[in-house]
């Protein structure tokens, strides 16, 4: 079972790794040319961005359902191997735990058969077992502290990635990225700032988490849809996260302007994406973004 563990591990992994989130088609534009008004330009890949896609800069590619780039698998995570990270980030934690268990049951035994209980102090030689037979593999003290070793390792991997797993699931099981519950919270954020009085309805929820849960998990490993165009519940649209801002003053696109203040010196966001020049007027289309 161990091993069973390690294959079905690794071979995720390896999926997430290497099928890769998908990319958006180099030059790709909307089949209705009314829909680009909508639609960020990269200039990097020469397209449009699709519905949910992002610009990653690390892959240098518009990924399609761009959820974070993972340091892990040296891929982004996205549309097509959404379902195999997820699935490593839930098999990880279940080999760690049966590794655990054997870990304990092992020092617990081979100690057990060890200690020496006098009158005045408790004593452990750890030599040899005060059994016959001897056991096949020797239990000495590397093999008590490798063992001990190992067994904080599974405990540490079995809380940071469970972790993670419980973070991934709740956003799939409300069809959400990452990415996207930032943009929703900056869009709640947005709502009760200027007290517009509207309700942000996010637009690829199915109402079900059974139907959301299958847009990412299906029979055949392939995800639904094709990358590009998503369904959406009654009374929204494929473009219903873009937001439209209009530039209020010149920005020369440096990263602590100056000229704007002290406290936008000292408010600057902490964030390592590039800025963007803008004139008074300019009309800017987002999709993402922070308090």
């Amino acid at each position: 079972m161990l091993l069973n563990w390690t294959v079905m591990i690794l071979y995720n992994y390896f999926s997430a790794m290497f099928v890769g989130p998908g990319y958006v088609p180099l030059g790709w534009t909307p089949e209705k040319s009314q829909d680009c008004m909508y639609l960020q330009y990269c200039k990097v890949c020469q397209s449009y961005k699709a519905p949910r896609s992002h610009h990653c800069r690390k892959c240098n590619r518009c990924v399609m359902k761009m959820d974070h780039h993972c340091p892990w698998i040296n891929n982004c995570c996205g549309y097509q191997n959404h379902a195999s990270f997820t699935l490593f980030l839930l098999l990880a934690p279940l080999g760690c735990i049966h590794a655990s268990f054997i870990f304990v049951m092992t020092m617990y035994t081979q100690l057990y058969n060890r200690i020496s209980f006098g009158w005045s102090s408790v004593k452990i030689d750890m030599s040899a077992a005060k059994r016959d037979p001897r056991p096949i593999i020797p239990f000495g003290l590397s093999a008590f502290a490798a063992s001990l070793f190992a067994l904080g390792l599974a405990l540490g991997t079995t809380i940071a990635v469970g972790m993670l797993f419980i973070i991934q699931m709740k956003v799939i099981l409300t069809n959400k990225t990452s990415i996207e519950s930032w943009i929703e919270e900056k869009a709640k954020d947005r709502i009760q700032y200027y007290q517009t009085g509207e309700t942000f309805i996010f637009p690829y929820d199915m109402g079900s988490k059974w139907k959301n849960f299958k847009q990412v998990f299906t029979w055949s490993g392939i995800p639904e849809g094709d990358g590009l165009d998503w369904p959406v519940r009654d009374g929204c649209h494929q473009y219903s996260l873009t937001v439209r801002y209009r530039a209020l003053e010149d920005y020369s696109g440096f990263c602590c302007p100056l000229t704007k203040g002290v406290k936008t010196f000292f408010t600057t966001p902490c964030t390592e994406e590039p800025r963007i020049a803008l004139s008074k007027g300019d009309l800017i289309l987002a999709t993402r973004g922070l308090k």
